[in-house]
């Protein structure tokens, strides 16, 4: 029989988190997830119904700010590694109420990373003799990075000065510092990594690309900000967890791993890719193309030009790479979405 070690895993009932917890579960027989979230407007059990009845899955609804429950879940499992996915993560959210953004990512991270030293170190630079290979891995973005120029060789990597430009990117950027402290002052084995834009199944609504398919097949107004020639660099959700399990796994001590999809898109070439696919799917009954509802609406503050991920030093160091680039992907995530809101 395996012996099984257990981690905890932070708001995996959110987007990537619940890509990541059945991937992570399929792959690796010997570790056994807890789960905390707390189930806001962007967290759905519905997204994690497959695991649920796994023996070598628990979930547990919880604040990851409320101390006590941390050190309760620490305790009564004997949490040997982290994984932090949990965060306010919607910028205009984040534009609208700065606070909830600093208390779940900032206040949110200290509290799960000190809980962790506490119990697994005996004191700076030492660690429990049970405890010595506890990891806290740390997900972050590159939306820290600040914003990049319209010269394709211009990307962010490793060393990238920090120049957060939300409340949202500006609160990650503080979680990442944190984390690097502990490393620092504390000597603990933490890992970061900072992804560009996910996309695949279980995404929020609120979304860009689940927006322009739901919009599309009810016929509404697709909106786009500013002129739509924001560019992104895509990842497509299961090339990101397979990163992370690498990273978890063999990276380094006290680095960072950016983890990017190589495939930078306009959100005009998007919302064009996405109304190509439907109008042979699901063509409408009313519109010779969906491309006809896309609508330009007043950019939002602070909207930072173009993100893109130079991820060389996972795919050197560690042998990560994307399977799926945004053709492939874009297919199987329409597809998915096709599926939840029965257009199929």
């Amino acid at each position: 029989m395996l012996s099984r070690k257990t981690i905890l895993v932070t708001g995996c009932a959110g987007f990537i988190g619940a890509n990541f917890v059945p991937y992570f579960l399929d792959t690796h027989k010997d570790i056994t997830i807890v789960n905390i979230d707390l189930l806001t407007y962007a967290g759905n059990l519905e997204n994690l119904k497959e695991c649920e009845d796994n023996p070598r899955y628990k979930f547990i609804k919880g604040d990851i700010c409320n101390r006590e429950l941390i050190e309760f879940i620490f305790t009564e499992y004997d949490i040997k590694g982290v994984i932090h996915f949990a965060a306010e993560s919607h910028v205009d959210n984040s534009i609208k109420n700065p606070g909830v953004f600093v208390q779940t990512n900032v206040n949110g991270t200290y509290t799960l990373v000190d809980v962790a030293k506490k119990y697994w170190m005996n004191k700076p630079f030492e660690y429990k003799d049970d405890y010595n290979n506890c990891r806290f891995h740390h997900i972050s973005t590159d939306e820290v990075y600040g914003t990049l120029s319209d010269n394709p060789k211009d990307l962010f990597t490793e060393s990238t000065p920090y120049a957060p430009n939300s409340p949202y990117s500006a609160s990650k950027a503080s979680s990442d510092m944190i984390i690097r402290s502990y490393v620092e002052t504390f000597g603990m084995n933490c890992v970061i990594t900072n992804c560009s834009n996910n996309y695949g199944p279980k995404q929020h609504d609120e979304k860009l690309i689940p927006t322009i398919i739901r919009n599309a097949l009810k016929g509404n107004p697709i909106p786009i900000y500013g002129d739509g020639k924001n560019i992104r660099d895509w990842l497509y959700v299961l090339d990101h967890c397979k990163g992370i399990d690498i990273v978890y796994h063999t990276g380094k001590t006290a680095n960072t791993y950016n983890i990017g999809g190589r495939n930078e898109r306009t959100n005009l070439q998007i919302v064009d890719a996405i109304c190509t696919i439907l109008d042979e799917k699901v063509p409408s009954k009313t519109l010779k193309s969906y491309k006809e509802l896309i609508t330009f609406v007043e950019d939002r503050a602070g909207h930072d030009r173009r993100y893109a991920i130079d991820a060389t030093k996972l795919e050197d160091e560690l042998g990560w790479k994307a399977d799926e680039n945004f053709d492939t992907g874009i297919v199987l995530t329409v597809d998915w979405y096709l599926g939840k809101y029965d257009a199929k």
